[in-house]
């Protein structure tokens, strides 16, 4: 990368995203010393941060070619995709009720996580010729046919968060695409309409989760036991938190997932109001510069990339944050960067190395 390059460099993105990682690590540790055992305590610390610095090597890679690459292998990505999603189904290992990960030696992947940036490469390739051409349903029924394959695989896991997220990014592509509003209101108002079909295909445990997300007292020692001792974390925290490792309800086991989907809880807890307002800018911050990036664009699919990652992106903050302060249902949707994860982390870490790419190159350089 020469010096070129880092003079484009978008500095801001890359202090936010690197702050909100360094937060990560911190309130992992936190989160997950006092229930390890001493000479493991933080194993889930040191692997995150491998992992971190791993990716961002990778990121590095990413940065140094041009993205414009990538349009050529829309669809061979799209069909790699389908296989991954596929091999998952058949090959895949179960664990808290659900099929999506695949064992690779040490490390289990999640391939769903992936398939959300392949997405859209590939989307974005689609409808780099659609620009303005959206405009009735026989536009728009290939377009939605080819996300629908990939959600309906994704939902056969089971993994609902996921899909809602590959629903979050056609939305906002086909929105970038200039997509006649009036179609998509028609959609939206049919969807509500039929609420009631869906509810009988949706099963057990999910239905749940809307009833709890409605009332979590209807099971409070059951299903609605993580949103209420998530609510509990969170208001204890009140302005200045607790302080780091001081937190009960995280420290003393009370709140599940503390480390994965509940970690925003944590900051709550243990840093209080301002604590959980920085953290909420950093991400404002990096989804400010992600909108910039797509507006200042040199080309149209670079526009695309950069909206669908931002949608994305936006997309998992509301739903993570809304889920842990009991104003979204439970949907098992981690926080960008900051929630444990290796397969969420390195997809966070390629979506915003992307952005970085589309920013350096949004001019023809002269040498």
């Amino acid at each position: 990368m020469n010096k070129r390059w880092l003079r484009r460099m978008d500095f801001t993105l890359l202090a936010a995203t690197a702050a909100i990682i360094v937060m990560s690590l911190v309130i992992i540790g936190s989160a997950t010393h006092i229930n390890t055992p001493s000479d493991e305590r933080y194993w889930f610390v040191q692997r995150q941060g491998l992992f971190a610095l791993l990716n961002g090597a990778l990121a590095v890679f990413l940065m140094n070619f041009d993205y414009k690459m990538l349009q050529r292998y829309g669809n061979r990505l799209y069909i790699f995709n389908i296989i991954m999603l596929l091999a998952v189904i058949f090959l895949g290992h179960s664990a808290l009720g659900a099929q999506r990960w695949i064992q690779l030696g040490p490390i289990t992947l999640q391939p769903s996580e992936f398939s959300k940036i392949i997405m859209i490469v590939s989307l974005a390739a689609m409808l780099e010729d659609k620009i303005g051409k959206l405009n009735n349903l026989h536009d728009l029924l290939p377009v939605a046919a080819y996300v629908g394959l990939p959600f309906l695989l994704v939902m056969k896991q089971p993994d609902l968060g996921t899909s809602l997220v590959f629903m979050a990014i056609f939305l906002g592509m086909i929105f970038a695409c200039g997509v006649n509003l009036r179609l998509l209101s028609g959609i939206f108002a049919v969807f509500i309409a039929c609420l009631p079909i869906l509810w009988h295909f949706l099963k057990d445990y999910q239905k749940m989760r809307i009833m709890v997300f409605m009332d979590p007292n209807v099971d409070p020692l059951g299903s609605g036991y993580h949103i209420i001792q998530s609510k509990i974390a969170i208001g204890s925290g009140m302005l200045f938190g607790k302080g780091l490792f001081g937190g009960t309800q995280s420290q003393l086991n009370f709140l599940p997932e503390n480390h994965t989907d509940f970690i925003f809880a944590v900051v709550g807890e243990e840093l209080g109001f301002v604590g959980a307002a920085f953290l909420l800018l950093l991400y404002l911050v990096v989804l400010w510069r992600g909108v910039k990036i797509a507006r200042d664009a040199s080309d149209t699919f670079g526009m695309l990339l950069a909206v669908g990652i931002t949608s994305m992106l936006a997309f998992h903050v509301l739903v993570n944050v809304g889920m842990t302060t009991g104003i979204m249902p439970v949907t098992g949707i981690p926080l960008p960067l900051m929630s444990y994860g290796v397969s969420s982390l390195t997809t966070n870490i390629m979506a915003i190395a992307i952005l970085l790419n589309i920013h350096m190159r949004k001019q023809k350089l002269l040498f």
